[in-house]
């Protein structure tokens, strides 16, 4: 997230996107897959989560990030939708690749610093992964030297 951030207003604003639609992401899956239940996403790593929160996730995490790009910069040519959506399902796969390591060691929780919560790696599973994805849209295969000028 470092590497995101940098030291301009653009990585600002790229930090605030992300937060925007992994948080959406992660917050509207639990409550849609809850709300709707329905087929399990996968069942061995994470028995809880469904297809209908997925989706319910990441059509939030669109929202989310269209609504947070359209307050920072006007329209521009570049698909903040589709740019949002490949974010979302990076991060619940982060999500389901941290559940699939505490399965494998036979842990419940990652770690007890935060009671209830699934430790601190459940808080930011999705969102590791996420950003390491958006350090390569913005740094590696848009333009290194004004990494996010394409953002926003």
């Amino acid at each position: 997230m470092t590497f995101v951030r940098g030291d301009t207003g653009d990585g600002f604003a790229a930090i605030l996107f992300l937060f925007a639609v992994v948080w959406s992401t992660d917050i509207f899956a639990y409550f849609n897959g809850r709300a709707l239940g329905g087929p399990k996403l996968a069942p061995r790593f994470s028995p809880n989560k469904t297809w209908a929160g997925a989706i319910g996730g990441a059509a939030a995490g669109i929202a989310a990030g269209v609504a947070c790009a359209a307050f920072i910069t006007p329209a521009g040519g570049v698909p903040i939708p589709l740019i949002a959506f490949v974010l979302s399902v990076t991060a619940q796969i982060g999500d389901l690749g941290e559940s699939w390591v505490k399965r494998k060691f036979g842990v419940k929780d990652s770690g007890q610093m935060i009671p209830g919560h699934g430790g601190v790696m459940d808080r930011v599973d999705g969102l590791v992964a996420a950003a390491a994805l958006l350090y390569l849209i913005g740094a590696i295969l848009v333009k290194p030297e004004t990494p996010y000028d394409i953002l926003f």
